[in-house]
């Protein structure tokens, strides 16, 4: 049976203590693991909507740091990987740190140039080496917080914007891995093919979940994390959850209590 599997990761670096940075080292060991068990490296998109390739990984980078680029991009040129980043729009090449919350906390510190966003330029040289670049909204915003014009706007205009400075954008990444039921739907409207979520978006329709991978992930949780019985077995138990929490989060928002 075909397996798919799609990895988060976020910031690449040596020296940032933050939940979001992997070492380069870390990365390389991880996705070294997965070539030698048989896996071989696809878009996050072609993954995902193409016809199934048996042992098919995905590796994807949220928010556009600009380490994807100096550090993470050596490591999966070494394996033949292709990478797929996920930008918000309103960042790129805007010169200085990104922020939302989350991040913000860091600016003002040592580490504040880790926040650096790629520039346009440098997503081309991604492209031009295979990679696929996707949208992350414009602002990276908590979806479920937006109302249905906000949304679109966030949805459509990312899009165009991708599409206008690098020639298409067929995917998108939720920013915190937030959505709720109208995001599929929005999604589709808005011209995406693929949308990428995390374990607590995957009871929302056709949202592919992703293996989140974090600096405190040892060799040993890597495996396990990874393991197509584990991912089965938290899918089935997190997405009663998510449908709970969405349904409540809508019912705070709305004001209307949806249909169980």
């Amino acid at each position: 049976m075909p397996d798919i599997l799609v990895l988060c990761y976020h910031a690449v670096s040596e020296r940032w203590p933050s939940p979001l940075a992997v070492t380069p080292g870390q990365l390389e060991h991880q996705l070294r693991l997965l070539v030698r068990r048989g896996y071989r490296g696809a878009t996050f998109e072609s993954a995902v909507t193409g016809p199934p390739a048996g042992r098919t990984v995905a590796v994807t980078f949220d928010d556009g740091y600009r380490s994807v680029l100096t550090h993470a991009l050596p490591v999966l040129e070494r394996l033949a990987l292709p990478g797929t980043v996920f930008v918000p729009t309103d960042f790129v090449g805007q010169g200085g740190p990104m922020r939302w919350p989350g991040i913000e906390h860091w600016l003002g510190t040592a580490y504040e140039d880790e926040l650096a966003a790629m520039s346009w330029e440098e997503l081309r040289t991604l492209v031009d080496a295979g990679w696929e670049i996707g949208s992350h909204t414009c602002s990276h915003a908590r979806v479920s917080l937006l109302d249905d014009a906000e949304l679109d706007r966030e949805l459509r205009k990312s899009r165009a914007v991708c599409e206008k400075r690098l020639g298409g954008c067929r995917s998108l990444a939720l920013p915190y891995g937030n959505t709720d039921a109208r995001v599929p739907r929005a999604a589709e409207d808005a011209g995406y093919r693929a949308v990428a979520g995390l374990y607590q978006g995957a009871a929302r329709g056709p949202i592919w979940t992703r293996v989140a991978v974090y600096p405190v992930d040892a060799p040993w949780r890597f495996r396990l994390k990874v393991a197509r019985s584990m991912r089965r077995i938290r899918s089935r138990v997190v997405n009663p959850v998510a449908a709970a929490v969405g349904r409540a989060r809508s019912f705070r928002r709305t004001g209307e209590r949806p249909a169980a």
